[in-house]
């Protein structure tokens, strides 16, 4: 009797399994945001590193040991003001890579969908054969594209390099949407034909707007590659036209390298595409993890 009672009034062995259950998972997700939080600093670091010495003195900019206590100075920024025009560095960056993008997305998109409702075998290798055009090296295409550029009078201006990027983008944009319109149900498509639509009015008016996150990460996919792009940036644009990645490279000349005028332009090369992160970042995680099989 009194064994019983011992044995009744211990805690359930199915209570005991369920705590450590739950000891195991709040273990797992520490690891896990340990391991998030060690990859971040690793990426984050030398980007962090750049910027805090756009408000370094020059003398804190080659300390050694490096400084991380020192006085802030606006001095590097007013240096960017003095030598560079930089409504005009930011404009060409936002034409080209607005520019690029809007051509890409008119081109990629029913190139995407074309190849998603095709009915041939082969639709998969084509959609591949896109996605390895913007693997090739951007440097292989540099040489010929100058000379056509030069030959037909865009050398210099900034449609020579919104229309070797949206080469580039355009492949990437055919590649994600035909993923994207696979996914997409194709019955109610063939409802809209069968209620007499045609098949552009189908096209925009039922499969567009079922792929808008898709679009949307495109899009953004483009607006990346075009604002960060240097090589042709740097070959098929004048003074006139250069964006602001290629300003960068004013920073560096034939005796040293000016650490504070480089850590201040890329203030504003890199807080425009960090904004537009912030205020599409629902759009792109749903454009990155929605219909993609």
């Amino acid at each position: 009797m009194a064994r019983a009672i011992v044995r009744g009034g211990g805690v359930p062995s199915g209570s005991a399994g369920k705590q450590g259950m739950r000891r195991a998972e709040a273990r797992s997700i520490l690891y896990r945001r340990v391991a998030v939080i060690v990859i971040l600093a690793v990426f984050l670091l030398p980007l962090l590193w750049l910027l805090s010495t756009a408000y370094k003195p020059t003398r804190d900019i080659f300390a050694t040991p490096p400084t991380l206590l020192f006085s802030p100075t606006w001095s590097n920024f007013t240096s960017v003001f003095r030598y560079f025009d930089l409504p005009e560095l930011l404009w060409s960056s936002i034409v080209i890579s607005l520019g690029s993008t809007v051509l890409s997305l008119l081109l990629g998109v029913p190139a995407g969908y074309a190849l998603a409702r095709a009915k041939f075998r082969g639709a998969v290798g084509v959609a591949y054969f896109f996605l390895a055009i913007r693997t090739v090296p951007p440097v292989a295409t540099l040489i010929p594209f100058y000379i056509l550029m030069r030959d037909i009078g865009l050398l210099g201006t900034w449609w020579a390099v919104i229309l070797i990027n949206t080469s580039l983008n355009c492949a990437f944009v055919v590649w994600m949407m035909y993923a994207y319109f696979r996914s997409s149900p194709i019955s109610i498509e063939e409802a809209a034909l069968t209620d007499g639509c045609n098949d552009w009015r189908t096209f925009l008016t039922v499969a567009l707007p079922a792929v808008v996150p898709g679009i949307i990460a495109s899009a953004i996919f483009c607006v990346m590659f075009s604002w960060n792009d240097f090589l042709f940036a740097m070959f098929l644009t004048r003074a006139e036209t250069k964006p602001i990645s290629v300003a960068l490279l004013s920073a560096y000349g034939t005796k040293d390298i000016s650490w504070g005028t480089l850590g201040a332009l890329a203030h504003f090369s890199t807080l425009p595409i960090i904004l537009m992160m912030l205020f599409l970042n629902r759009y792109f995680v749903q454009g990155l993890t929605k219909g993609v099989n």
